[in-house]
C-alpha cells in the first residue's frame, strides 16, 4: 500500500488526500474505459502464471462442477487467502499479488490448508484473461487496495484503471475493504455506471484478514466495506 502523504494514529497510517470528494472527472474516465476496451498485449509472466493456475482450476471444476472458485486480489502476503481457505475449506482460493517477495514471504500463526494457491501476477493482465476464460468466481476481495490518495492519481485507482470494465464482471460478489471511506464511494459512484448497486459497512472487530487491517483495528481508525454484485451486470459486458 502506499502510504505517501499519510499521517500516523499510533502505529498505522490515516489518508491524508486534496479531494473533498468523488473525482470530478471519474465519470468521464470510467465511461472512457467502457469505450475503448484495454488492450495492452499481456506481460510473459503473467501469462504463464494464468496458464498454470488455469490448469488447477479447470481440474478442480472437472471433479466439481459446481465447485467455489474464490479470488483474493492484492493478497499481499497471502494471509487473507489462507484465512479465506480456512473459512472455504470447499473452495478453491486463489491469491494474487504483483510482488515476488509478499507472495514468498512466510507468514507466522496461520495454518497452510490444501485448497488455495498464490501466484504472482499482473492483475491488470490477470483479470483480462479471467474474464476471457470465464472462471466461474463466486466472491472476489479487493482488501485494502493501494488508496492513491492524491487527486491527480486516480487513474491508479482500480475504479479509474483501463482494467476497470473487466474488472468488474468478475465474481458472483465483488468485495472491496478500506479504511478511505472516499476509495470505496468512487468505487461504488463506477459501479453505478455499470449498473450495479453497493452497499457501503463498518468493518466490526471480527478477525482481521489482512495485516493492514489488523494495524488500522488496532489503532482505533475505523475500516470500510463495499459489496457489489458484478452478476447483474448488463449492458457494458
Amino acid at each position: 500500500m502506499n502510504e505517501e502523504n499519510n499521517k500516523s494514529i499510533g502505529d498505522s497510517k490515516v489518508i491524508v488526500t486534496n479531494q473533498t470528494g468523488i473525482h470530478e472527472k471519474l465519470g468521464d474516465i470510467v465511461e472512457k474505459h467502457f469505450c475503448h476496451p484495454f488492450q495492452k498485449p499481456y506481460q510473459k509472466h503473467t501469462q504463464k502464471a494464468f496458464d498454470d493456475i488455469n490448469t488447477i482450476v479447470q481440474k478442480f471444476l472437472i471433479n466439481d462442477p459446481q465447485g467455489e472458485v474464490i479470488l483474493d486480489s492484492c493478497c499481499g502476503v497471502g494471509q487473507s487467502t489462507r484465512l479465506l481457505a480456512q473459512q472455504n475449506p470447499t473452495a478453491l482460493v486463489v491469491g494474487v499479488d504483483k510482488s515476488a517477495n509478499r507472495i514468498e514471504r512466510k507468514v507466522e500463526g496461520f495454518d497452510a490448508p490444501s485448497n488455495y494457491h498464490l501466484i504472482r501476477a499482473d492483475l491488470n493482465d490477470f483479470y483480462r484473461l479471467v474474464k476471457a476464460a470465464n472462471w466461474p468466481v463466486t466472491k472476489h476481495y479487493i482488501l485494502y487496495p493501494n488508496p492513491w490518495p492524491k487527486s491527480k492519481h486516480v487513474q491508479r485507482r482500480w475504479q479509474g484503471s483501463a482494467v476497470f470494465p473487466a474488472l468488474i464482471t468478475i465474481g458472483e460478489q465483488l468485495i472491496l475493504r478500506s479504511n478511505w471511506r472516499l476509495y470505496l464511494e468512487e468505487f461504488q459512484f463506477a459501479a453505478d455506471i455499470a449498473g450495479l448497486q453497493g452497499k457501503i459497512s463498518e468493518v466490526g472487530n471480527s478477525q482481521p484478514l489482512t495485516p493492514f487491517e489488523a494495524k488500522y483495528q488496532a489503532s482505533g481508525q475505523v475500516c470500510w466495506q463495499l459489496q457489489v454484485s458484478p452478476a447483474t451486470y448488463a449492458s457494458q459486458s
